[in-house]
């Protein structure tokens, strides 16, 4: 077995693609490294599919728990299960970067498998992974128009002339502002994601321009690669077309869809009528394939939303380039959720809810790498009914996932820190009505949710999308935008600087002069729109939701952790049943106490301060008298703690039977007079006179 492999210094490290070590009977199989992270993708082609009417591209990401020497933790499977929302997005990072670069006319189903291999905690297994997909489809003979490169862009202000990092290490964006993957051609960015701390938009262009630079080295290397190993790739049968048929057929369509654009002010409703059109139009050429019709009138439509805006600057619906649709917000508009609000842009509605809970509600996600829990979460949903339609509904798709993440990435910088908010919060998105940038209307929904919720974010957060159409960009894209546009551009962030950013492309020419005018016009967008948000509700609310619960951290020492379980866990099942408070215990010693009912929090807060209060000489007390014994009394000063009081100091006459002098549950005052070396407390309810 003949082994072929490349090597790129990139950020310091060390980038290695292989061919030839495993898959032998796929298309083509690329294993990287990087560190000790390594991965293998594969490709395989499978027969056309005329009939469909989009490319059948599958990407699978597959995470192996033993990449990371690890074990389910379930005790009944021990099989790795359905791919998690990480794996999914990384699948989809993958897919969104080699999709544009397949040609138009080539309909043969297309798998790329990648599997996780190893992983070092340190560098993460994305970006060799769609490097390593790059290489196999470009050594492969699949038609692809390939290679792109991608890094991964860190950002540490205070490192000065090495701001930028590329591929930064897990442990490097702890400190870094932002973490930005870019894939590129060596004359296009192709597809850009990632989440910021605010970051101006120039540093976002100039990160952009430094990935380039480091995406031609992996470019070169896959080059390299295809010369030395690359298969021949198969032709693509393009279809031959009678060109009078299709002027004939552009002809008879363009005046009808026109009247359809302009006549219909909904999407759906439109979409509808071109689909009858379609139909209308097949059942008239019925000599003619339906698939011709159907493409003459597709492309007939991206013509004609084409046109009027390079002729007139006028978009679909009547607006200029730079026009946001109407808003409309309203907060509050659930009465028993913690916190609420309704965002709407043209057609397009989302209604988001915030709810609070304790800490021990946080997630807990199982990886390669390890378990670790998030306090903050935020889910999308987009039903059927939300683009006029019957369909499945369920669990959510990848686009559902992908949509909630980048609302998460967006919000996540301003989200209040545990030990100022300890709550775990979960957003959740429910898109009412869809034309266009559902993502920034959650975005924008979010924010106002969390205020309305009493949640302490530090700054609004406001998100739009972006197009481009030829020459021109476009702010706040509708739905036909989208789908004839060349590009999808979502960005988010607050007054001061972007927190989310997420581009997609469908035509190889964007430029990094095209990406800063758009992060232009965005940002200006962006401010209008935030604008008006605070206008609904200026600043998050003061008190949160009477429905929400109560919670109070208190910190225990480590060393008194067993004081609060108490043995067998008997105290703090005490206190959890007598005050009706949840109490969680961590490690390191923060006890986090929550109810609906703001008096059982203080009872059960009051019951741990005084579980862990180190008692002392003199001090006095006002206690129940709990066991009467024939030499004293005990007495509890502090819940779960007693001490004795001796016959001798009940009172200052001599007394022969405590019970003449005290009564079990009776309240009495007590002074400490000593704890002995057994830890003991004495007590005395003759006090010492100073």
């Amino acid at each position: 077995m003949k082994i072929i492999s490349k090597s790129i210094d990139i950020g310091g490290g060390k980038l290695t693609l292989e061919v030839g070590r495993f898959a032998s009977q796929a298309n083509a199989a690329v294993l990287a490294r990087l560190g000790d992270t390594m991965v293998l993708a594969t490709v395989v082609a499978g027969p056309v599919q005329e009939s469909l009417d989009y490319f059948p591209l599958g990407v699978e990401y597959a995470e192996r728990l033993y990449a990371g020497g690890r074990i389910k933790g379930s005790r009944w499977v021990k099989r790795e299960g359905k791919p998690s929302d990480e794996a999914i997005l990384t699948a989809r990072l993958i897919d969104r970067s080699i999709r544009p670069l397949f040609p138009k006319a080539y309909k043969n189903e297309v798998q790329v498998i990648v599997t996780v291999l190893s992983v070092d905690s340190e560098n993460n297994p994305d970006m060799p992974a769609l490097v390593a997909t790059s290489a196999a489809l470009s050594i492969s003979d699949i038609p692809w128009g390939g290679p792109v490169g991608a890094v991964r862009v860190g950002f540490v202000p205070k490192n000065g002339d090495s701001a930028f990092i590329v591929n930064p290490t897990n442990q490097d964006l702890e400190y870094s502002q932002m973490d930005l993957i870019v894939s590129a051609t060596d004359k296009a960015i192709v597809m850009i994601e990632g989440g910021l701390k605010e970051v101006p938009e120039e540093m976002i262009v100039k990160s952009v321009g430094f990935a380039q630079q480091e995406i031609a080295k992996i470019i070169k290397a896959i080059a390299e690669l295809q010369t030395e190993v690359g298969l021949k790739k198969m032709p693509v049968k393009v279809a031959t077309r009678d060109p009078k048929l299709v002027a004939d057929l552009e002809k008879e369509a363009r005046g009808e869809i026109k009247r359809i654009i302009e006549g219909f002010a909904g999407k759906n409703k439109a979409v509808r009528a071109l689909d009858e059109l379609k139909a209308m139009m097949a059942e008239k050429y019925e000599t003619v394939a339906k698939k011709l019709v159907a493409e003459v009138v597709e492309e007939t439509i991206k013509k004609v939303v084409r046109e009027d805006l390079t002729k007139n600057n006028r978009r679909v619906d009547g607006r200029q380039p730079d026009e946001i649709r109407p808003l409309e917000m309203t907060v509050g508009i659930l009465p028993r959720t913690h916190g609420s609000a309704m965002f709407k842009r043209g057609e397009t509605q989302a209604l988001t809810v915030t709810t609070l809970g304790s800490p021990s509600l946080g997630q807990l996600i199982e990886s390669m790498e390890g378990e670790e829990t998030k306090r903050y979460i935020h889910h999308y949903f987009m039903p059927p009914y939300s683009v006029g339609e019957v369909g499945r509904s369920g669990w959510p798709s990848r686009r559902e996932i992908g949509h909630g993440a980048l609302a998460e990435r967006a919000l996540e910088p301003v989200i209040p820190a545990a030990d100022k908010f300890p709550y775990t919060i979960r957003v959740v998105s429910e898109i009412m009505s869809s034309n266009g940038s559902t993502s920034m209307a959650s975005v924008c929904g979010s924010t106002l949710s969390l205020m309305d919720a009493g949640v302490p974010i530090k700054t609004p957060i406001a998100g739009i999308a972006m197009g481009k159409m030829g020459g021109v960009i476009l702010t706040d894209i509708s739905g036909l935008e989208d789908f004839n546009g060349d590009m999808d551009f979502k960005v988010a962030g607050s007054a001061e600087g972007v927190t989310a950013i997420q581009l997609d492309v469908k035509s190889l020419d964007l430029t990094l002069a095209a990406l800063k005018e758009g992060l232009a016009k965005a940002n200006k967008g962006r401010l209008f729109i935030l604008g008006k948000m605070l206008e609904a509700l200026p600043t998050s609310r003061a008190q949160l939701s009477k429905f929400a619960p109560k919670i109070v951290v208190v910190h225990v020492p480590v060393e008194k952790i067993g004081e609060v379980i108490g043995p067998g866990g008997k105290t703090i099942r005490k206190i959890i049943s007598e005050t009706g408070a949840t109490v969680d215990v961590e490690d390191d010693g923060s006890v986090n106490v929550s109810a609906p009912d703001k008096a059982a929090v203080e009872k059960a807060t009051t019951w741990i301060e005084s579980l862990i209060k180190e008692v002392k000489p003199g001090e006095i007390y006002e206690g129940e008298v709990k066991r009467i014994q024939p030499f004293g009394a005990f007495v509890e000063i502090l819940p779960g703690k007693e001490g004795l009081v001796h016959v001798s100091r009940m009172a200052s006459t001599y007394v022969a039977d405590p019970s003449a002098v005290v009564k079990l549950g009776q309240k009495v005052k007590v002074q400490v007079t000593e704890i002995d070396e057994r830890k003991r407390i004495n007590l005395s309810m003759v006090f010492d006179k100073k």
